[in-house]
């Protein structure tokens, strides 16, 4: 047969194409936005306004199911830095600073043993101790850049964008300065339709439009300084966002992110399907990002890391599942675990006798949010937007192809009982195998930790994780029948145990009325935590003063997240007795000099507001 003439010219150009192996390192430009979901017109939103994101998916490749395994930004960071969950290394509480283990590496510093120029432009947020944020970069500030790299090395540079943080709804702009109109906003059918909410979103949707100018402007300069062609180019928000019941909630809108990434033709053996404009619909998360930055440059993948690379030589089978988790957000305890695939998301949550939309000082600053709280209590709102005032179930399923805004629980649902097991289980699996720290509660961690860390305790002591997940998942779901088994487990030795037993037994609520003895002891517990949970117990079974005498304790202990535990517990009891106002006083009066990164003091704040005293007779400044 005489050849055609497209198939000489295919013969033509892979023969003249260099192997692979012949390549250069290639450059990697990673641009990131904060707080925002796929609100692109490339993810079919029609109301945003983003040509560059929507020009560099056409040159790319735009993956529909991206997530962020943590909905907010430091713990996420973290994932993302270190190629672990941040719930195997401790830092899943935002924020905090504990040490990461030796064994666990940063990826920049493994791409500058590989020859790259690393930069960070400039945020950084890792959310461990500071002492061990140093020399991770060859430059990390609002002056690095990928031109300022040595002649004849590959650049590996990161430009973060904020124009879209949360902070950028907590001033409304007038509406007639609004390019985006509220009144053509469509709300999510929990959020109700006050101006306030329409106006929020309406301005976020401007803020989106900044960022993606800002976007435009990177890749320009790119474009300008002649290495697009030698330049792999990944663009991801860090989490969802941003309005409430986003960031912060391991839903799709907190967790799902735009990712895109855009391949040179050059290094057209890793693109990610056929041809640059297709989507992939590969599950991918952030823990992936560290082994697969080693995949694309052909670097050893070490075995501790928990993600699977998407691109490179060493790319893996796509995956059925992705996984994520909440922790302590600010000066809020909660505690969720979810697993998404490609059609069902799953969620656990451990601490279900909390309401979802717990006072939080931070995220309060939206009008939006305080404008359905006011909704919530005139009595205005209907069931689906009602639920966000309301405790959590213990399990939740969802469709998200039939239910995108996840708002119809199929937890309880025979049909899909299947599916409900079949994640339920994958949940326990994936929470087994990283050593997930969350079992134990953040203040118990901590004194049980001094002098190693968190990942290497998991790892290196006798602690029974199985087990203590066992507990959890029956304090969680508590019923009557499972009371002698939470009151033995209020007896064990392991104080986390302790925790989940006395947990269960203030999910019962009258119902654990048996247990008041068992209830009266634990409040002279070794552990706060165990404190803390027996006295919020004992409170609503009635034994008001002993529970207040013990959460007053609790407030004068060295740990200020044990502090802050217990703070959460007043607040939650409603209890505004002068046994309580005296004990957060008396708190504060000893904390010394008021530090605003102490999350017991921005609760103790948020109590002084809540009962009409006025913080700053206590040291707090106004625009603290």
């Amino acid at each position: 047969m005489k050849p055609t003439l497209y198939s000489l010219l295919l013969v033509l150009f892979f023969g003249c194409a260099k192997p692979a192996e012949e390549l250069p390192l290639p450059n990697i430009l990673w641009i990131t936005s904060e707080d925002n979901s796929p609100i692109a017109g490339c993810y079919g939103d029609e109301f945003a306004t983003t040509p560059n994101m929507d020009a560099l998916a056409a040159e790319g490749f735009l993956y529909t199911h991206a997530y962020a395994n943590v909905p907010v930004c430091a713990p996420a960071r973290n994932t993302i830095l270190t190629g672990i969950y941040a719930i195997s290394g401790g830092n899943q509480h935002m924020r905090s600073y504990y040490d990461k283990s030796d064994e666990v590496k940063f990826y920049p510093q493994m791409l500058r043993e590989a020859g790259y120029y690393a930069t960070n432009n400039s945020k950084e947020d890792y959310n461990i101790n500071p002492a061990q944020n140093v020399n991770i970069w060859d430059d990390s500030s609002k002056d690095a850049h990928y031109k300022n790299r040595p002649e004849g090395k590959p650049f590996f540079a990161v430009f973060n964008s904020t124009i879209s943080h949360e902070s950028s709804i907590h001033k409304s702009s007038p509406n007639e300065d609004l390019r985006h109109s509220p009144e053509e906003v469509t709300l999510p059918p929990y959020h109700p339709d006050t101006p306030e909410m329409r106006h929020d979103w309406a301005q976020y949707y401007d803020k989106v439009e900044d960022m993606d100018k800002k976007i435009g402007e990177i890749l320009q300069e790119l474009e300008e300084s002649g290495e697009a062609e030698n330049t792999i180019v990944f663009y991801y928000g860090d989490h969802g966002g941003v309005l409430a019941r986003s960031k912060r909630y391991v839903y799709e809108t907190g967790t799902r992110v735009p990712f895109i990434v855009r391949i040179p033709e050059k290094y057209k053996h890793l693109f990610p399907s056929e041809k640059p404009g297709d989507k992939v619909d590969r599950m991918i998360s952030f823990v992936d990002l560290f082994p697969t930055l080693l995949s694309i440059i052909g670097t050893d993948i070490p075995d501790y890391l928990q993600g699977k690379a998407f691109l490179g030589e060493k790319k893996t089978e796509d995956p059925e599942y992705v996984y994520m988790f909440r922790g302590r957000m600010d000066e809020r305890y909660d505690m969720s675990r979810a697993v998404r695939d490609q059609k069902f998301r799953y969620i656990r949550n451990y601490i279900p006798y909390r309401v979802y939309g717990q006072y939080l000082e931070y995220l309060f600053r939206a009008p939006s949010i305080r404008s359905w709280q006011a909704a919530f209590k005139a009595g205005e709102l209907n069931p689906i937007q009602t639920a966000f005032w309301n405790t959590k179930p213990a399990e939740e399923l969802y469709d998200t192809e039939n239910d995108p805004w996840e708002v119809n629980n199929l937890a309880n649902d025979p049909k899909y009982k299947e599916d409900l097991i079949r994640m339920r289980a994958a949940a326990k699996e994936w929470m087994l195998e990283i050593h997930d720290t969350g079992f134990i509660p953040e203040a118990e961690l901590i004194d049980r930790t001094s002098g190693t860390t968190a990942y290497d305790y998991m790892r290196n002591s006798d602690i029974d994780l199985e087990q203590l997940i066992e507990a959890a998942n029956l304090a969680s779901t508590a019923k009557e029948e499972d009371l002698p088994q939470l009151i033995n487990l209020l007896s064990s030795q392991e104080a986390a145990e302790r925790y989940w037993g006395a947990t269960g037994l203030l999910i019962l609520g009258e119902k654990a009325r048996p247990a008041l003895g068992s209830l009266e002891k634990a409040l002279n517990d070794s552990s706060p935590n165990v404190k803390s949970v027996a006295a919020e117990a004992l409170y609503g079974l009635g034994a008001k003063e002993k529970a207040l005498q013990a959460l007053a304790e609790v407030l004068m202990t060295p740990n200020s997240f044990a502090r802050t535990h217990a703070l959460n517990v007043i607040d939650s009891i409603e209890d505004e007795s002068k046994t309580s106002l005296d004990a957060v006083i008396a708190m504060v009066e000893n904390a010394g000099e008021l530090d605003r990164s102490q999350y017991d003091l921005r609760a103790a704040r948020g109590l002084l507001e809540k009962w009409n005293i006025n913080p700053s007779d206590y040291g707090f400044d106004m625009d603290w």
